[in-house]
C-alpha cells in the first residue's frame, strides 16, 4: 500500500481538537516529567543533605544516578519499544519511573535514595525515546505531527526551567520529599492518558543479549566517565580508564552490530548523511545551552547573590524563549530545509553565549543576562525541532523506536558533557595561580566568562555540522508517513 493511502486509512485523531490533544498533552507531559527530573533535585539538595546525612562525596550521585541510568540505558528502551510495542514500553517506563519517585520520596537512606534515583532513570530510559517514536504512528496529519515535534522539543529546554522553579517552590514549602512525589499524580495522568497513543505493531527480531550488553556497558562507562570529570576534573585516572574502555566496549558493540542479523542498533540508520548529522549536532547543541543553564546559574548564586528561587525565576526569559523557537520552527521548516533552521539556531546560541562570556560582577540582569537568555533559548529551540525532523523523518517502521533513543541518547550525553566541560573550564581557569590573587567573585567571573567563550566555539561548530550534513530541502508529506506495516490492523 502507497504512503497515501496509508495515511488515508488511518483514522483521523488529529483533525478534532478533543482527538488531537489528548494524545498530544500525554506525550508533551511525559518528556517534560522526564527532562524536569534533571534539574528539580538540585534546589533540593541542601534540605536533602541536612535531613539525611548526606555526605559531599555522596551528594552529587542524587543527580548523577538519573544521569547515568537514563543516559546508558536508551537504545536497550528503543529497541525493545520497535520489538515489543512502542506504547507498551512507554507505559512499563510510566509505570517504573512512578513507582521510582514513590520510594525516593519516601526514602531513609542515602543508599535507597540514590537506587530510587537509578530506577527512576532506567523508567525514564523506557519511556522517553518511545514517546518520540509513538508522534509517528499516532499522528498522521503532516501539520499536527509537526505540532507534536515542536512541543516535544519545547518540553526538552523547557523541563530544565520549570524543574528548577518547581523545585524551589516545593522545597520551601512542602518539603523536599514532594520533588518526588510530585510525579506520582503526574505519571498517573499520563498513564490514564497514554491508551489515547497508537503504537504500531510489533516488528520481529530479537533484542541481543551480546550487543546489548556491550552497548549499555558502554554507555555506561562513558556517562560515568563524564560525571567523574566533572568532579574530579580531566586528569582523574579512574574517568580516564572508563572512557578506555567506553571505547572499547563501544567499539566491540559496532563490530558485532555489523555481523548481526537482529541488532540493537541497526548501523544503517548511520548510513543516511542527514540522520548522522542530526544526532552530531543534537550532542553539540545540548552542550553549549546546557551547560550555560548550569554555569550561569552558579554565577546568579555565588556571584551576585541570587537566593534559588529567585534564581529560577530569573530563568524565564529562557522558558519564552524556548517557547518562541520551537513554535516558529515547524511554520519555517515547511519551506525551509533543516540545514538552514538548525544552522541558524546554533548561530543563535552561539551569539548568546558569546553575550554571556562578557558578565562581570556587577552585571545589570535586564541589559546583561535576559537577552542573553532568551537569544539562547529561541536558538536551541529551532535547533532541536529541525534535527528532531531530520532524525525520525523517512525512517523505516521497524526502526523507529531506535533512531528516537539515539537522537535522545545525543542530547543526554550532551547535556552531561556540557555539565562537566564547561564547570570544569570554569572551576580550573577560577583556581588558577593568577586568579587566586584577583577578589572571590572576580575570579569566579573570569572562570564563568572562559566557559561561555568555549562554549561558543563548540555552538559555532554545531552550525558548520548542520550546515554541511542536514537536508537543504523541506521534508515532504512522503518523507513524514509510515508505509502500511508499520500500523496496527485497525488502522489499515
Amino acid at each position: 500500500m502507497s504512503s497515501a493511502a496509508s495515511a488515508s486509512a488511518r483514522p483521523d485523531i488529529s483533525g478534532g481538537s478533543r482527538g488531537g490533544l489528548v494524545p498530544l498533552l500525554v506525550i508533551a507531559t511525559a518528556q517534560l516529567m522526564l527532562v524536569l527530573d534533571d534539574s528539580i533535585v538540585n534546589i533540593a539538595l541542601p534540605s536533602i543533605q541536612a535531613e539525611l546525612g548526606v555526605s559531599a562525596v555522596h551528594l552529587p550521585w542524587v543527580v548523577n544516578a538519573y544521569i547515568l541510568a537514563f543516559g546508558a540505558l536508551l537504545l536497550l528502551g528503543g529497541r525493545i519499544g520497535d520489538l515489543f510495542g512502542r506504547r507498551r514500553a512507554l507505559q512499563i517506563g510510566i509505570t517504573v519511573f512512578i513507582v521510582a519517585s514513590l520510594a525516593g520520596g519516601l526514602g531513609q537512606s542515602t543508599a535507597m535514595l540514590i537506587a530510587a534515583r537509578a530506577v527512576q532513570g532506567i523508567g525514564a530510559a523506557l519511556t522517553a525515546p518511545n514517546a518520540l517514536a509513538l508522534i509517528a504512528t499516532t499522528f498522521s496529519d503532516r501539520k499536527t505531527r509537526d505540532h507534536a515535534l515542536s512541543l516535544y522539543g519545547a518540553m526538552s529546554g523547557l523541563g530544565i526551567v520549570v524543574g528548577l522553579l518547581l523545585g524551589g517552590v516545593l522545597t520551601g514549602t512542602l518539603g523536599w520529599r514532594w520533588v518526588f512525589f510530585i510525579n506520582v499524580p503526574i505519571g498517573l495522568l499520563v498513564l490514564l492518558g497514554s491508551r489515547t497513543l497508537i503504537g504500531a505493531e510489533p516488528h520481529t527480531g530479537r533484542l541481543g543479549a551480546v550487543g546489548a550488553a556491550l552497548g549499555t556497558g558502554g554507555m555506561v562507562a562513558v556517562v560515568y566517565a563524564i560525571t567523574r570529570f566533572g568532579e574530579d576534573g580531566f586528569t582523574d585516572p579512574l574517568a580516564l580508564g572508563l572512557v578506555a574502555a567506553g571505547v572499547a566496549l563501544l567499539g566491540a558493540f559496532t563490530l558485532a552490530q555489523s555481523r548481526s542479523r537482529s541488532p540493537l542498533v541497526p548501523l544503517s540508520l548511520f548510513r543516511d548523511r542527514n540522520r548522522s548529522g542530526a544526532y552530531l549536532t543534537m550532542l553539540l547543541v545540548a552542550i553549549g545551552p546546557m551547560g550555560t543553564f548550569y554555569v550561569i546559574t552558579l554565577y546568579l548564586q555565588q556571584v551576585l547573590g541570587f537566593s534559588p528561587l529567585r534564581t529560577g525565576i530569573s530563568w524565564l526569559p529562557f522558558a519564552l524563549g524556548i517557547v518562541v523557537g520551537a513554535g516558529t520552527a515547524p511554520k519555517v521548516l515547511l519551506r525551509i530545509g533543516p540545514r538552514y533552521i538548525a544552522a541558524l539556531g546554533a548561530l543563535l546560541s552561539a551569539a548568546a553565549t558569546f553575550w554571556l562570556s562578557r558578565i562581570t560582577v556587577e552585571a545589570n540582569y535586564w541589559v546583561d543576562l535576559a537577552p542573553a537568555m532568551f537569544l539562547l533559548a529561541v536558538g536551541f529551540g529551532a535547533v532541536v525541532i529541525a534535527v528532531t525532523q531530520a532524525a525520525v523523518y523517512r525512517v523505516d517502521p521497524d526502526k523507529a523506536g531506535i533512531a528516537s533513543a539515539l537522537l535522545n541518547s545525543a542530547q543526554q550525553i550532551g547535556v552531561a558533557l556540557g555539565l562537566a566541560v564547561l564547570a570544569g573550564i570554569a572551576a580550573t581557569v577560577t583556581a588558577a595561580p593568577d586568579n587566586q590573587v584577583l577578589p572571590t567573585g572576580e575570579a569566579l567571573v573570569t572562570g564563568y566568562s572562559t566557559a561561555m567563550t568555549v562554549a561558543t566555539g563548540l555552538l559555532l561548530t554545531a552550525a558548520t555540522l548542520a550546515l554541511v550534513t542536514l537536508n537543504a530541502r523541506p521534508a515532504t508529506e512522503e518523507d513524514t508517513h509510515e508505509p502500511a506495516d508499520a500500523l496496527p490492523e485497525t488502522t489499515r
